[in-house]
């Protein structure tokens, strides 16, 4: 492939610039582009990453940090380039959220039950440990 002119490359981002810019590894990145997530241009053995990959690896990050899979997170991508396009790539991501939503509000509950029956034997222990040094 030949090298990309100076002109051209102004459109891209380099592996750096990206680290920097979301405060991630080079290892990072190489994982999406390993999963097919991101596909940048090479111009030898660098790098060169486009807007559109720029965008991917935000919305990427933006769906790990909301706990959805890459599997999720490469399906609600995948939409915005095929039909029903964006409409249906939005109503995805609305659905997801609300599942993802409606999974962390059962992790509160399910905290909030044990956060109770630790204190709950908790305070059984205090009371038995004080009727056993009564005893002494």
């Amino acid at each position: 492939m030949p090298s990309v002119g100076t002109a051209e490359r102004e459109k891209y981002f380099g592996i750096t610039e990206l680290t920097r810019e979301f405060d991630i590894t080079t290892r990072t990145i190489r994982f999406y582009e390993d999963e097919g997530m991101i596909s940048p241009k090479r111009d030898g053995r660098h790098r060169l990453f486009s807007q559109s990959d720029r965008v991917r690896l935000k919305l990427i990050l933006r769906g790990k940090r909301l706990g959805l899979s890459l599997a999720e997170i490469r399906e609600i991508i995948g939409m915005y380039d095929a039909e029903p396009g964006e409409t249906g790539q939005l109503t995805l991501l609305i659905e997801k959220i609300a599942e993802r939503r409606e999974a962390l509000f059962q992790k509160r509950r399910d905290i909030e039950t044990t956060l109770e029956e630790l204190e709950a034997v908790e305070a059984k222990c205090r009371l038995r440990l004080a009727e056993l040094e009564g005893q002494g």
